[in-house]
């Protein structure tokens, strides 16, 4: 039954991705222009409506549990798994939270959306080059004030499987560096929506957990592996139990 469903999906996937190109474009094209001449933070609800819109007609069912846990006003370093490019439409549309993203400079090609993501103060980061990446985490150091939070896929990168990946070092430097608790955020589900490396889209639900905050100062810089090790054990828990 779930293949006749995919083949009679597919005309309406290929219609999709006409409109989901055709509304980055505007949407775009609408935040930068907020985001110049109003501000960054108005801005942002662009990305919310461009979420949810496309998450609609995707159509991806959304649950999503924890948001209590996001105390107003306070800055995170926001760290979640990464499962498929859905996962941006799930935290942008669902968080709730004025985001400056952390994005790999391969990003910055992409039409519309990547001088967008510009304008609204994102940073794109080039992971081959150590001087260079902590040139961009430098930049973004000053916006985190006022409940302005920053987010970044400690994986690095999507896994074909949908297991947790290891973690890279950089979100936990930065949380140190600026004395900002981290946000745990388990993601479930986007990869049957749409699996990594591939345009095989299909309708879904998908789950995102906010976990409680974990407070660096419980930890030393010294203790950096295991900061990682107890942040990634809170994450992977609901993935286990799926």
């Amino acid at each position: 039954m779930k293949n006749i469903l995919y083949i009679l999906y597919q005309p309406y996937k290929w219609l999709f991705f006409l409109f989901l190109v055709l509304n980055t474009l505007f949407f775009s094209m609408t935040a930068i222009l907020i985001s110049v001449f109003i501000n960054q933070r108005v801005g942002g609800h662009c990305g919310t409506a461009w979420a949810r819109l496309n998450s609609f007609f995707t159509p991806m069912l959304v649950n999503i549990s924890g948001k209590e846990n996001i105390k107003k006003n306070t800055s995170y370093i926001v760290v979640p798994n990464h499962q498929s490019h859905y996962d941006i439409f799930l935290i942008y549309g669902w968080l709730g939270m004025y985001i400056r993203w952390v994005m790999k400079k391969e990003l910055r090609k992409v039409p519309g959306l990547g001088i967008c993501c510009e304008k609204m103060g994102h940073v794109y980061i080039d992971r081959s080059n150590i001087q260079s990446a902590i040139e961009s985490l430098n930049a973004v150091k000053n916006t985190l004030i006022d409940g302005s939070s920053t987010i970044m896929f400690p994986e690095g990168t999507r896994t074909a499987t949908g297991e947790l990946g290891p973690f890279k070092k950089g979100a936990f430097k930065l949380a140190f560096d600026l004395g900002l608790p981290l946000l745990p955020v388990t993601i479930m589900g986007t990869k049957d929506v749409l699996p990594a490396k591939t345009l095989n889209l299909f309708p879904g639900k998908v789950k995102m957990i906010v976990h409680e905050p974990v407070d660096i100062n419980k930890y030393t810089t010294e203790e950096l592996e295991k900061l990682m090790s107890d942040v990634r054990t809170i994450i992977e828990a609901p993935l286990k139990k799926n």
